[in-house]
């Protein structure tokens, strides 16, 4: 993306980085409908328009302000509502609800990085579209990448945090959940101090590579 300003790099970017959280949360929801939980789907969040799962804070202001602050970007999607009630076996469903999203975005990596393929393949015969299709593939690779290792963070509410949650002891499990009011600036304070990219850049990375490795990229 070396030599792109700051329009192109947005123009590139919007689509990956809207359909990577807004089919990360339609995957809770869709996977709490089949595991009993029709919570999402009566709320119209079971939708792959993404108006529908944008947080004004999280999606928009936050890594706006970041962005223009030159700290880089983190953000969040609205949350499909859950009612574990609903769930047939609570505690394990909602380890298997909290995991749809991560896996979700894996999948999603996978479909860029067929397009991004494609993209290759076409070369000049596509004219001036296959550059910005390929960096826009590039783009969703790795923003998919980044929310899947992101989110499988075991801090409660991030997803790895309810996976963890659900596969620990009850007692343990409690405790766990006794950290989530403060998860949310746990991230925060972990992505100002740089500590929250030393963590995900080698998954990212390694993740990255062998999956362009095996596409021939």
């Amino acid at each position: 993306m070396n030599g792109m300003n700051m329009i192109q790099l947005l123009s590139i970017s919007v689509i990956p980085v809207l359909f990577a959280i807004t089919v990360h949360e339609v995957a809770h929801g869709w996977v709490a409908k089949r595991l009993g939980d029709p919570t999402a789907e009566m709320l119209g969040r079971l939708t792959l328009n993404p108006l529908k799962h944008i947080d004004p804070v999280g999606t928009l202001l936050v890594p706006a302000a970041l962005i223009l602050m030159g700290l880089g970007a983190i953000g969040w999607a609205k949350p499909v509502p859950i009612t574990w009630e609903n769930l047939k076996h609570p505690k394990r469903d909602m380890a298997l609800v909290a995991v749809a999203g991560p896996l979700a975005n894996l999948l999603m990596a996978v479909c860029w990085l067929v397009v991004m393929k494609l993209a290759q393949v076409m070369g000049t015969e596509a004219g001036s579209l296959a550059q910005p299709l390929f960096l826009m593939a590039d783009v969703g690779v790795t923003v998919n990448l980044i929310l899947m290792i992101l989110n499988l963070i075991p801090v409660p509410p991030l997803d790895g945090g309810r996976v963890l949650s659900g596969i620990l002891p009850v007692r343990w499990a409690l405790q766990l959940n006794r950290i989530e009011p403060y998860g949310l600036f746990i991230v925060l304070a972990l992505f100002a101090t740089g500590l929250l990219w030393s963590l995900m850049s080698g998954p990212v990375s390694l993740l990255r590579t062998f999956l362009y490795h095996i596409a021939g990229l």
